[in-house]
């Protein structure tokens, strides 16, 4: 998952003070393996240029709403700087990301916990030409700062336009766009903003992220499955400004150091609405519309059940089990492959993660306890359902690791039943307990019910 991020493809760095700067910029960006860049207190920068006339250097905060793609809906923060003495009005931005391999490698690369962000800087007016293509709302406010402020955020800005310190880890929360700005503008206020959101919220990460991919409700889903317990604590208010309205709202709130006429002025003034475009729109539960499939399925699948007959005088076997009719075990088998690939890669990506990738939201996950890698094995099952439209034989060496491993299964719900009404686990289970238990229940006792029958004088499951 990225936040607060935005993909661009660089075109110019822009009118800096210096051109030697902005050529050493744009090397940097082209030619330059990825450093990632550590933030140095300002103490030991060294010396870097003043602005010539701090009463004619402007900042405004630039904040961009979400989008509708998988990277931009926590939106964007971005910082812009005006300068009337060189003309220069530059937008300072930190989400700019390299997906020239594509989106495989860069999905694999997230996965890992391998991403470099850059900052990277633009004329204003292009970058709101961009976001006014894109759609989405922009605000933008001017930051009141005093003289010994400015020339603090100005000296941080050099030195982040350095070559080296171009490009930083990033982390959606807690190394962002949105939380490099932030960070800067505590510096640059010594510390106020900082001091004055020391608090603790009552919102957890799994609730923003819930919020904020209503617009793409499969994503929603797939992010609460897999992600564990380390989003479930509730944020403090310095964390949660790790989104860009969070902290537009916040720095709201704030008085600035400037007075005019006597007056103190907010820290925050002459807002303005760039562009204004309508959100996206809030799509389906995910998990409403999963449970509806699988009750739809359990039912229809109930329906086309056939008890073959048999006379009790004839045959003093315990009975003859119930079969699905053709069309029943056609639609058991595609039912079946969708959830084996599901469950397996699901189940797959928890492990793997676990192991391999850098993101530690994706460790030690209790959903592990549903979702299987060796759920792929049921895609030869699946397969015959579908195309020879009858039950699967058993044997007597093959019948007890299918009567296990689906006793396996049903011991798993319970025991994640059990955690998460004994509240035993930190790691939120809710939804997948109120959505998803019965009916996965539901829909293996069919499969053992109906979907396996014996051969010879074995074991019938």
């Amino acid at each position: 998952m990225t936040s607060a991020s935005r993909q661009t493809r660089p075109a110019g760095p822009g009118r800096v003070r210096r051109p030697f700067r902005a050529a050493c910029v744009l090397f940097a960006l082209l030619f330059l393996p990825a450093a990632q860049a550590q933030i140095p207190p300002l103490s030991d920068l060294g010396e870097y240029p003043e602005p010539e006339d701090p009463g004619r250097l402007h900042f405004y905060l630039v904040t961009v709403d979400v989008g509708n793609r998988l990277w931009d809906n926590f939106g964007h923060t971005a910082l812009r700087m005006h300068d009337e003495v060189s003309g220069a009005d530059l937008l300072f931005n930190w989400g700019v990301f390299d997906a020239g391999g594509g989106m495989l490698r860069f999905g694999f690369r997230f996965f890992l916990g391998e991403m470099n962000y850059r900052l990277f800087t633009v004329p204003t007016e292009q970058a709101y030409a961009l976001y006014r293509e894109e759609e989405r709302s922009v605000w933008e406010d001017r930051i009141n700062l005093n003289n010994a402020e400015k020339a603090r955020l100005y000296r941080r800005l050099m030195w982040n336009l350095e070559p080296e310190n171009l490009v930083y880890e990033y982390d959606y929360f807690d190394d962002n766009c949105t939380t490099r700005l932030r960070d800067y503008l505590d510096e640059a206020l010594d510390g106020r903003l900082s001091g004055q959101y020391s608090g603790v919220t009552g919102t957890t990460y799994r609730q923003v992220i819930q919020a904020h991919y209503e617009s793409i409700a499969v994503v929603a889903m797939l992010l609460d499955l897999a992600m564990n317990s380390n989003i479930d604590r509730a944020m403090s208010e310095w964390e949660s400004m790790f989104l860009p309205l969070n902290l537009r709202r916040r720095l709201l709130l704030m008085d600035s150091d400037v007075a005019l006429e006597g007056e103190q002025l907010p820290l925050l003034a002459e807002s303005r609405l760039v562009e204004e475009f309508p959100p996206p729109s809030r799509q389906w539960n995910a998990y409403i519309v999963f449970v509806v499939i699988l009750a739809s399925l359990a039912l229809w699948l109930l329906s086309t059940t056939i008890r073959p007959r048999y006379s009790r005088f004839m045959d003093s076997s315990q009975g003859h089990r119930r079969r699905l009719s053709p069309a029943g075990y056609r639609v058991l088998g595609a039912a079946t492959l969708i959830g084996s690939i599901f469950s397996g890669l699901l189940g797959c990506l928890m492990l793997g993660s676990w192991f391999w990738s850098g993101h530690e939201d994706l460790h030690h996950n209790l959903n592990l306890l549903l979702f299987w890698p060796t759920d792929l094995l049921g895609i030869a099952v699946s397969l015959r359902w579908m195309f020879l439209k009858s039950p699967w034989p058993l044997n007597q060496y093959s019948a007890p690791y299918t009567n296990y491993y689906i006793l396996a299964h049903m011991v798993g719900i319970g025991v994640y039943a059990g955690i998460h009404f004994g509240g035993l686990a930190e790691q939120d289970l809710s939804n997948v307990t109120t959505w998803l238990l019965a009916p996965m229940a539901v829909i293996i006792l069919l499969i053992w019910q109906r979907g396996y029958r014996r051969v010879e004088n074995t074991i019938e499951l």
